[in-house]
């Protein structure tokens, strides 16, 4: 009997290697663990065969010592290789990331001195001189992007301050004649020259951060409009398709600079959603308002009601199916008592028709309903019964702004069957993104009609447009009556 010895990085693998050579003769004699099974590197066995002296010279020779030498040789040598690779990406990664931090302490200094150069308080920026040094510490235990971040974040706030301010007194003294205004020109271009490096630093390290591995490459001059419109809650399906759609459409001469780029994706932003303008015309108008509950509809209902008889000088009527919830008619009462409107309440379909025919002298008739789960179908089908008649009802769906894209589909669909003309945004104010807003209408190309953007009754209900939207959603929302 013979003993040969094969490796492999399973037992099984091993085994297999000893039949191959010796068929099914072979006996197992001891089977070890040479190396065990890492992230960075395969497990290592090793089978011991014992073969018949008889049957070797009719079996197929087993492998060389001298081959499975090389075997192991060659392996060793792959390990190394890896080895050397890692540490030269390593290098690159550590000159690329001191270069970066190279280049933001020079912009933190250069905008430090146009600060001091303003001699203004309220614009000054204090950053260590030590900048590079303080961002590799950090880089030690955290990501370049992340180390970086706050302190681009804090430049660039400081550098729109800068610009407001220089605008600003650039304005006031071309308005006074004989003034000299090159030094706060050339301070304005020295202003515009920091932006575009901070531009630069920010978007050095979107190569590490891109979702090239995940469907779609953006190059690194879309870094900040796609990482802002990331934040702003888009769905992640939605912005992708735009941004392909911009990087196909978007001629070569705009991608010069961020400040084209993103001039440039706002306005296919603004076309990829409706927002419905408010008639203009006295004709009868009778407006449903549905939709979940703590969404704000009375609310929203009630000003609505002030913007058509006080605003608009229409004759306007409320009707009020919600009969469940505590307080609502009291509310609606209140309002309606203060604008002199007239308010009926309704409880079956039937009674429904005659309160319109009631209020056929109004230019418009608002109509209330009790807030119902998108869960529960047969509550939202209830609301149905109310619209089978001969009147044209424009049914318009309240959502609150807060709530995530996913459930904003789900209440969507489920109210759905009602027919629903136009969607109401409300809570505005207290949502810190509206990417949620945008994909819903992008997705189910459905108009939005009116945004609630405060408690202000009814100053805070702005007829929507796609200017605003889209300007609220990449420069963060501003209500427009403060």
């Amino acid at each position: 009997m013979k003993l040969y010895t094969y490796s492999g990085e399973t037992p099984p693998e091993a085994l297999r290697k000893a039949q191959n050579a010796h068929g099914d003769d072979a006996l197992i004699v001891d089977t070890k663990e040479i190396r065990k099974k890492t992230l960075t590197e395969p497990g290592l066995y090793e089978v011991i065969v014992a073969v018949d002296e008889s049957a070797e010279s009719v079996a197929l020779q087993p492998e060389p010592i001298t081959t499975r030498s090389n075997s192991i040789q060659q392996r060793l040598d792959e390990i190394a290789q890896r080895e050397l690779e890692r540490k030269r990406a390593h290098k690159k990664s550590d000159t690329f990331d001191e270069n970066t931090a190279r280049q933001l302490s020079r912009a933190v200094k250069e905008i430090s001195e146009l600060s001091n150069e303003l001699d203004s308080e309220d614009v000054k920026i204090d950053f260590s001189p030590n900048v590079a040094r303080r961002i590799q510490r950090i880089h030690s235990q955290t990501p370049m992007q992340i180390a970086t971040q706050p302190i681009v974040q804090q430049a660039s706030s400081t550098l729109e301050t800068l610009n407001k301010r220089v605008g600003s007194k650039l304005q006031e003294k071309q308005n006074a004649h004989g003034e000299n205004v090159e030094e706060l020109r050339g301070i304005k271009q020295e202003l515009d020259k920091l932006n575009d490096k901070l531009k630069l630093i920010q978007n050095m390290v979107w190569e590490d951060r891109s979702p090239k591995n995940e469907g779609i490459n953006i190059p690194h001059e879309f870094a900040e409009i796609y990482r802002i419109a990331k934040t702003s809650g888009i769905n992640r399906d939605h912005l992708d398709a735009i941004m392909s759609l911009s990087l196909e459409l978007m001629p070569l001469k705009m991608r010069e600079n961020s400040l084209t780029i993103k001039r440039y994706f706002r306005e296919v932003l603004r076309k990829m959603i409706y927002c419905r303008p408010e008639s203009k015309d006295m004709t009868k108008k009778i407006i449903m308002l549905v939709g979940p509950t703590g969404v704000g509809k009375t609310t929203a209902l009630a000003k609505l009601a002030a913007r058509f008889s006080l605003e608009k000088k229409a004759k306007v009527g409320i009707i009020t199916l919600d009969s469940y919830r505590i307080g609502a008619l009291e509310q609606l009462e209140w309002y309606a008592e203060r604008m002199r409107i007239s308010i009926q309440m309704v409880m079956a379909p039937e009674d429904f028709l005659k309160a319109l025919d009631s209020l056929r002298y109004c230019d418009y008739i608002l109509v209330d309903t009790a807030g119902r789960s998108q869960n529960d179908s047969e509550k939202i089908a209830q609301i149905k019964k109310y619209l089978q008649g001969d009147y044209k009802i424009n049914t318009s769906l309240v959502m609150s702004a807060t709530t995530k894209f996913e459930d904003l589909r789900d209440i969507y669909d489920a109210f759905g069957i009602l027919n629903l003309d136009t969607l109401i945004f409300s809570k505005l104010d207290e949502s810190r993104g509206l990417g949620n807003i945008f994909s819903l209408a992008y997705e189910t190309k459905k108009p939005i009609s009116y945004f609630s953007v405060g408690q202000e009754v009814p100053t805070d209900l702005v007829v929507a447009t796609n200017e605003a939207l889209v300007d609220w959603l990449l420069d963060g929302f501003i209500n427009p009556n403060k």
